[in-house]
């Protein structure tokens, strides 16, 4: 019987250095795209797949996170006082009751292997999914993890979210080669971490989204440092296909790098032009400025 995926992990140590100083003393995790941070978002795709373990691997200046996901209640007090009922709604309901949070501290920023492995005692021997809050995914009908989770029950294996990139930006993703095996779908051959354009494989790149079996933990063990002199996960994914069948899938909705600057700002406009409260307003504002600049 398959294990169902019910945890997922959120690296959310980083330094944030693209986004200094705005992200000197606040995660960049924490960063907002219209009226939500980068990492509800996250974490919202994880609760519309059916997951309801979320275990963040946090460091140092981290304690905005676990403080958005916690109970506030002097702020609760307030909007009560105030008889801002639907502000207190939004506060008290950013995760569902039935969600539980774990945060565990990565002592060295390691590499995304080193943080992903920093939840094995809590993910134990259960397939795991893991989102890297910097991809934001918008898709309205499903949500990128419900996608690869129902990917998971098909084939029962480890699944990377792939999209194809440009040609010249490979050096930026961990990149696939592969086989076609089904719609949307591929056998992974190769695996390789920002490989130069030259010598990239092919176009295909893994986009911070994952489903991960427990084996992965024994092949981060045995992985040493690579590209950054980092302990990477794409190695450890790379050793994995030594013993098992790993899939690409090249999900549906549109991915914003909310690691770079144009990509954040372009996540924010196109999400303000989906906000329900904002979209008219906003879209006749840029109409007016297109105007102006012409």
């Amino acid at each position: 019987m398959t294990q169902k995926i019910t945890k997922a992990v959120f690296p959310v140590a980083g330094l944030g250095t693209r986004f200094l100083p705005a992200t000197k003393v606040s995660p960049k995790e924490m960063l907002p795209i219209v009226d939500k941070p980068l990492i509800q978002y996250a974490v919202e795709e994880a609760v519309a797949a059916g997951i309801d373990t979320m275990i963040f691997i946090t460091g140092r200046n981290k304690r905005s996170i676990p403080d958005h996901f916690d109970k506030a209640y002097e702020l609760e007090v307030e909007l009560v006082n105030k008889d801002k009922l639907k502000a207190l709604e939004l506060i008290k309901n950013i995760i569902p009751p039935h969600v539980s949070c774990v945060f565990i501290r990565q002592s060295e920023a390691l590499g995304l292997g080193h943080a992903v492995h920093c939840a094995k005692p809590v993910v134990g021997d259960e397939p795991f999914a893991v989102i890297l809050a910097d991809d934001l995914v918008e898709d309205a009908e499903r949500g990128c993890m419900a996608q690869m989770i129902q990917q998971y029950e098909k084939h029962h294996c480890s699944i990377l979210g792939v999209e194809r990139v440009a040609a010249d930006q490979t050096d930026k993703y961990g990149i696939v080669q592969s086989t076609p095996a089904g719609p949307a779908l591929n056998k992974v051959e190769s695996i390789v971490e920002k490989p130069k354009p030259e010598v990239a494989p092919s176009n295909l790149g893994v986009v911070g989204r994952y489903i991960l079996t427990p084996a992965i933990f024994e092949k981060i063990e045995q992985t040493g440092r690579g590209a950054g002199n980092e302990i990477q996960l794409t190695d450890a994914i790379s050793s994995l296909l030594n013993d098992e069948q790993v899939l690409a899938y090249e999900f549906e909705g549109k991915r914003y790098d909310c690691g770079s600057k144009l990509g954040f700002l372009i996540a924010t406009v196109e999400h303000g032009l989906l906000h329900h409260e904002l979209k008219d307003d906003f879209k006749n504002y840029l109409k007016d400025l297109a105007i102006r600049l012409d």
